[in-house]
């Protein structure tokens, strides 16, 4: 397993071993001592999974209050992933890094608390699994335009236009959102 930092200090990729023959593969999708080994103290109270068909884009979600560090990876098929530090007084904030995760490398990526984070589907279909630190809490429920020009996140050209949900058309540029509705830095690292 291989620990890969990105230009943004805490996201991080890991690269586990993928072991595979004419049977198929075998790889170990987690282990706690991979976060030890990144520095990172970490405890999963909740598993999700999505199947998307492509060009989904799901994001760019977070919490406001409680926010959740996300071990993300793709289960099957193709996504592209993004996570944006949108920590009040963070000297990365408004910064974003973006990789591509899929079936054959199994790479992962951690995604610490204060982020939004989004994907898109790059295969005919995805499942997305991820670990996180905190409850879904819809009360807590937020998040920031994918296309917010900002940001400047350079998403993949998609063969059809992204699909989104209602609620991720009507999320607000980064800079719509009030200091209080965003994570703290200070609180998130």
């Amino acid at each position: 397993m291989n620990i890969v930092e990105t230009p943004l200090p805490g996201v991080l990729l890991f690269e586990p071993s993928v072991f595979g023959d004419s049977r198929g593969f075998f790889v170990e999708s987690f282990r706690a001592s991979w976060l030890a080994q990144a520095g990172i103290d970490a405890t999963f109270v909740q598993d999700n999974q999505s199947r998307s068909r492509r060009g989904v884009l799901r994001g760019l979600h977070y919490q406001r209050v409680n926010p959740q560090g996300k071990l993300v990876r793709a289960a099957r098929g193709e996504v592209y992933d993004v996570a944006v530090d949108i920590r009040r007084d963070s000297p990365y904030f408004g910064q974003w890094f973006g990789t591509r995760l899929d079936d054959v490398s199994h790479r992962l990526l951690w995604i610490p608390p204060g982020f939004a984070h989004g994907f898109c589907v790059l295969s005919d279909e995805a499942d997305f699994a991820y670990k996180c630190t905190q409850y879904y809490d819809a009360a807590s429920d937020a998040g920031v335009r994918w296309d917010d020009p900002a940001l400047g996140i350079d998403w993949p050209a998609l063969e059809v236009a992204p699909q989104l949900s209602d609620k991720d058309l009507q999320h607000p540029c980064l800079a719509e959102r009030t200091p209080q509705s965003l994570p703290s830095y200070r609180l998130a690292r």
